[in-house]
């Protein structure tokens, strides 16, 4: 093999020459389509192009119902020293302006959040990067709850259990003993993904009171994330039971709006023996009423009228 070197100069791509016989079998290449596509499915003529020598490919318009911007592409050749061209294949390819499927995707990238139904299992890949190998204390004592060990009796072998400051039994107290746990990377994008829904800049959050830092119905996280987040159960609020920002807040902050407790009233007292005096009218101020028709009642007609009401005898 011969090196190439840098002054070593290369033959240009020639694009290759249309051969008249092949670009004149437009019939041709138009019969080959309609034996594929079907009769009347095939539209005008739209160009020809050189693929090879003696090689090329008209293409003409579709008309299948569904298939806007589409084009059937018809392949036409013919011998070396011949004049006879034959139909090589037919496809049906997108032009400009094509309607076409989305690209294709793996399941794997295919999943959103929520998908996971009853009965549904999400297999997750060896090396997922939102997990990190965790500790399982395979190797060492399985861990048992703590409790008083009781008086042995001289000779007898201590057994084999546990102590208070044994790994095993500190990591189950904190909650490992899992084949693998969050990664940074997972709990980055868990935080991300909280933060969007119940974070500070949420515009509830930006109304309330005061933030979830100071809120009795929060309940707090363990391990890092409990920095940042913690557990909403506010029956009332909209977080209820949801991962909140310690920065997220709403109008059922526990100290927003502390209610007063009401004041105890006594039974009410009835005295049948005590006397109310009260002055009707002042002497003098009773004014006399005038009947439909306009006329004048007479003054003592009218007093008595008015004892009767008021039930002076």
């Amino acid at each position: 093999m011969v090196p190439v070197s840098a002054t070593t100069k290369t033959r240009p791509s020639r694009t290759p020459a249309l051969d008249q016989a092949c670009a004149d079998a437009v019939d041709l290449a138009f019969a080959g389509a309609e034996d594929v596509a079907g009769i009347g499915r095939v539209g005008e003529h739209l160009g020809v192009v050189a693929d090879g020598e003696r090689t090329v490919t008209h293409h003409f318009a579709a008309r299948e119902r569904g298939y806007v911007g589409w084009r059937w592409a018809v392949t036409v050749t013919r011998a070396s020293r011949s004049k006879q061209v034959t139909v090589d294949e037919t496809v049906l390819l997108p032009g400009e302006g094509a309607i076409l499927a989305p690209r294709w995707l793996p399941w794997s990238e295919r999943i959103q959040p929520g998908d996971i139904g009853v009965g549904d299992l999400l297999p997750t890949a060896a090396d997922d990067p939102r997990l990190e190998p965790g500790y399982t204390g395979a190797d060492e004592t399985e861990p048992k709850p703590l409790r008083d060990r009781a008086p042995m009796p001289a000779g007898d072998a201590a057994p084999d259990e546990p102590q208070r400051d044994s790994l095993p039994l500190i990591a189950f107290e904190l909650g490992l003993g899992r084949v693998r746990v969050l990664s940074l990377t997972g709990r980055e994008s868990a935080a991300q993904r909280w933060s969007e829904s119940f974070g500070g800049a949420a515009p509830i959050a930006q109304a309330a009171p005061a933030s979830c830092a100071s809120c009795g119905f929060l309940t707090p996280l363990r391990g890092t994330l409990s920095q940042a987040f913690g557990v909403c159960a506010n029956e009332y609020s909209p977080a209820d039971g949801h991962v909140v920002g310690l920065d997220f807040g709403c109008g059922g902050h526990s100290e927003a709006a502390v209610v007063p407790d009401a004041a105890e009233l006594g039974e009410p007292i009835v005295d049948e023996y005590a006397v109310d005096q009260v002055q009707l009218h002042p002497s003098g101020s009773v004014q006399f009423k005038t009947t439909a028709v306009g006329q004048d009642k007479d003054a003592a007609q009218f007093a008595a009228d008015e004892e009767a009401v008021l039930g002076h005898s």
